[in-house]
């Protein structure tokens, strides 16, 4: 049985390959199906493509490089209050051993 299941992953792997272009259309088709508003599906799916347009990546991965970039800017803030925390207590040290 445990072979039948690996075979068929890798048979839909091998079959399914070429439907990654089509899943584009996959979340504006589960919103007219869910919610039966083909006007909201379409702005969604105007959206998407306007995102992948002006930046060249789809909606996560979008949103997962600003969250990164975010992190890492919060990341260089806490690292510079650090290093000026630092240096005032090192210059405050000196002041008061002379």
């Amino acid at each position: 049985m445990k072979i039948f299941k690996i075979f068929f992953v890798i048979f839909s792997l091998i079959i399914l390959e070429g439907c990654v272009q089509t899943t584009s259309l996959l979340g504006p088709g589960v919103t007219v199906a869910t919610t039966g508003n083909a006007f909201q599906a379409g702005l969604q799916y105007g959206a998407n493509t306007a995102l992948k347009n002006e930046t060249g990546k789809d909606v996560i991965t979008h949103i997962k490089d600003k969250v990164d970039e975010k992190n890492k800017e919060k990341k260089f803030h806490v690292k510079l209050k650090q290093l000026i925390e630092n240096r005032i207590e090192t210059t405050r040290q000196k002041l008061l051993s002379n």
